[in-house]
């Protein structure tokens, strides 16, 4: 299953990149969630992000940077779950920053998940999408 949300947010695509680190990562944090960083070693290939969440399941969430890159037009990374909460079994999330202008960018979340039935990734895709949904307001409100 796959869905991708689009944030507008101000300044240039390279600077914005740069900015994914873990001062954004605890302000992306998801509302309603008590959840710990364990470990972040960055947004660059072969770092690792490692996340426990006590409520409001109880969950361990590790994630390696498998891919990361800079052209012209965008900078991004890419992080593939290696331990991930049940009932997933698929993770890859492509965080990508697309060059809208000079001082414009535009942060893309592309999710891609799967779980151990094509029905449940049906039914939990709202829940998904809606866990992501707010990262809009967060970016524009980080990058402001």
């Amino acid at each position: 299953m796959k869905f991708t949300i689009k944030t507008p947010v101000p300044g240039n695509y390279k600077v914005v990149m740069n900015a994914f680190d873990k001062k954004l990562f605890e302000h992306l944090k998801p509302v309603g969630a008590s959840m710990e960083i364990v470990k972040f070693t960055g947004s660059k290939e072969g770092d690792i992000v490692h996340i426990r969440f006590t409520s409001p399941i109880k969950a361990e969430w590790i994630s390696k940077i498998v891919e990361d890159g800079v052209d012209d037009e965008r900078a991004y990374f890419i992080d593939q779950g290696t331990k991930l909460p049940w009932p997933l079994k698929y993770w890859k999330h492509e965080h990508v920053v697309a060059k809208i202008g000079e001082k414009k960018s535009q942060i893309e979340d592309r999710i891609t998940y799967k779980t151990f039935s094509i029905v449940l990734d049906a039914l939990i895709r709202p829940a998904m999408y809606m866990a992501f949904y707010p990262r809009r307001a967060q970016y524009q409100k980080y990058f402001k």
